[in-house]
């Protein structure tokens, strides 16, 4: 008898189709090839089709206060490489801590008042890792998320296995109602301090007051707000005085601190916990010893100056000035995040192309599904490097892109909706 041969899956059109998608919707992303240039941000080089490169300014980088080329952290890396090399050798579990780990936890502890501080490889793998692993250690846990918490967060609770409830954004008659749902039931209330795409601020006072009365733990994501806010930049809650009130404080290394990797800090027992259970903790290669160092020196800079931070948000409100009084649709927030707002995908990328090849300005289109559907925007991160000259360029530069593009102006009823 003939063989019966089973038709062929063309698995490459799943992949077009998929992309093809993206394209239909605009939301296509595309990377541009940008090389920073140490000791000049936010000046970068911006590598053309036809390879040559061409200088540019970048308003758009996490780097918040620089630290990336703070020449103490470039130090502390560059020297600890000499010296032990570039790897970690592999996970803590087989390759052993390093001296430089050890320190860097001792570090992030201290920064939030905490028992203990664990290192993960990057903020995304420290919630994805942490929320989820202390949650499934707590029998019957119900997890209680902000709606506007980062994709990380939610992917770490999806992984716990828990139950789950969203309250509304911010919303603390929502959120009281939850807890008074749950009766009793061991719950985790998940929240972050700055949100990132509209910049606001939660309530960490009153969540912690909710908390308490109700029997809750809390777990605050400071990835936006670490090295930028408190005296010694422990973040929103170090600077409302609340830090100590909440369980678990989660941060990045890559934003303020400049460098790279994650964290979570809290008791001894339950960073152990997590260190003992988390498998994005035990089956990942740890932290490099030479960013370990960098990131500690970064740490150590800004727990003791606070200079960065006054300068970080000083050029933030006025960058916000002068693009609100040129007429342009910026968001209010109380943050150094100002976003500027389009309400259109195609048109947002349209918007970011032109600043880029005909003004020399990077900033990455923000759409769906970072942000909602009809909120797409430009999001600006003023740094303390971004003088009064890049504020005037920027400035000049975006309302050439707005009359040359026909965007809403601020004062319009998208622009008024969006605030």
């Amino acid at each position: 008898m003939p063989e019966t041969r089973q038709s062929a899956t063309d698995y490459q059109a799943h992949f077009r189709g998929a992309l093809d998608r993206l394209h239909g919707e605009r939301r296509y992303r595309v990377f541009a090839d940008i090389e920073r240039v140490a000791g000049r941000f936010p000046t970068a080089l911006w590598r053309q089709s036809d390879g040559t490169s061409r200088a540019i300014t970048v308003w758009c980088s996490n780097d918040y206060l620089g630290m990336g080329q703070h020449p103490d952290v470039v130090a502390a890396l560059t020297e600890t490489a000499r010296r032990v090399g570039v790897g970690a050798g592999g996970t803590r579990n087989i390759a052993g801590n390093t001296s430089p780990l050890v320190d860097l936890e001792r570090e992030l502890a201290d920064l939030h008042g905490k028992e203990a501080a664990l290192v993960f490889t990057s903020g995304y793998v420290s919630n994805q890792a942490g929320l989820s692993t202390i949650a499934r250690l707590i029998p019957d846990c119900l997890i209680l998320s902000d709606a506007f918490n980062h994709n990380s967060m939610i992917e770490g609770v999806r992984q716990s296995g828990c139950d789950k409830a969203i309250f509304r954004h911010n919303d603390l008659g929502h959120l009281e109602a939850l807890l008074r749902a749950a009766a009793g039931r061991p719950t985790l209330v998940a929240f972050e301090s700055v949100y990132s795409m509209d910049g606001d601020v939660s309530p960490i006072g009153a969540i912690c007051d909710l908390a308490e009365r109700y029997g809750a733990m809390t777990y605050l994501d400071e990835v936006h707000a670490v090295g930028l806010y408190g005296p010694r930049g422990g973040g929103i809650a170090e600077r409302d005085g609340v830090m100590h009130r909440v369980d678990v404080i989660e941060g990045t290394l890559a934003k303020g601190f400049g460098v790279v990797g994650g964290y979570i800090t809290g008791s001894a027992a339950l960073c152990d916990a997590v260190r003992s259970h988390a498998p994005g903790f035990i089956f990942t290669t740890a932290l490099p010893p030479a960013v370990a160092a960098a990131a500690t020196a970064s740490i150590r800079h800004l727990k003791g100056s606070g200079a960065e931070r006054e300068a970080h948000q000083r050029q933030a409100a006025l960058t916000k000035a002068a693009l609100a009084a040129a007429g342009l649709p910026v968001l209010a927030t109380d943050t150094h995040i100002v976003p500027v707002m389009v309400g259109d995908a195609e048109a947002c990328k349209a918007a970011a192309d032109r600043l880029l090849e005909r003004h020399g300005i990077y900033i990455q289109p923000i759409n769906y599904p970072t942000v909602p559907r009809g909120t797409e925007r430009l999001r600006i991160t003023p740094s303390p490097f971004h003088g009064e000259a890049h504020i005037a360029h920027l400035t000049e530069a975006l309302a050439e892109v707005w009359d040359a593009l026909a965007l809403p102006r601020a004062g319009t009823v998208f622009a008024e909706a969006a605030e």
